[in-house]
């Protein structure tokens, strides 16, 4: 008695099976990961262009506060000119009344026979050129200017004679005295 077993056909449908599955699954995994693959970069794509689109606007932001810190230049610029403007107009403002004083001061202290003909001004120093008949009229202008509260002692730098006429010239230093105002000198 021999009994025959054939057991090929089951082993050969349990291995077609399983080969179909794994095909199934092979091609599934390779569905997933590419599937995957495509999420994954559209994920870090979007990243991306999110990325990009924030330097973007740190870049338009920059170039504003490079156009604001220009713009804060030249008002800075402009407030300087301005100061300026101003210390020479306080200056000015300051100075007309002594421009008047010292006017005032040289005319009350012009001695007979005396002429000015010209003036200098830098700063606190004048320089006058005048003409006197004799030389005893320039000694006693430089003692009357001496004597005035408003110059300092002069100092003639030069005596010319011509003719009938002394020309000389001479510079001297104001001070200026309280104004009446109670402001002094700046």
């Amino acid at each position: 008695m021999t009994i025959d077993i054939n057991l090929l056909p089951w082993r050969e449908a349990r291995r077609a099976r399983r080969s179909r599955r794994f095909h199934v699954a092979l091609v599934l995994m390779a569905l997933i990961g590419l599937g995957g693959g495509y999420g994954m970069t559209r994920y870090y794509e979007q990243q991306l262009t999110a990325q990009q689109a924030r330097h973007a606007l740190i870049r338009d932001r920059m170039a504003e506060l490079d156009r604001n810190i220009e713009l804060l230049g030249q008002y800075e610029a402009q407030v300087v000119s301005l100061r300026a403007q101003l210390e020479v107009f306080q200056r000015l403002q300051t100075g007309r009344p002594q421009t008047v004083h010292v006017f005032n001061a040289l005319v009350a202290s012009l001695q007979e026979g005396v002429h000015y003909v010209g003036l200098d001004r830098q700063g606190d120093r004048l320089r006058l050129e005048g003409r006197a008949e004799r030389n005893r009229q320039v000694s006693d202008q430089l003692r009357a200017l001496e004597a005035s509260p408003v110059f300092d002692v002069p100092v003639l730098s030069e005596v010319e004679s011509s003719d009938a006429m002394r020309r000389f010239t001479l510079t001297v230093s104001q001070h200026m005295p309280a104004t009446p105002g109670g402001e002094g000198e700046p």
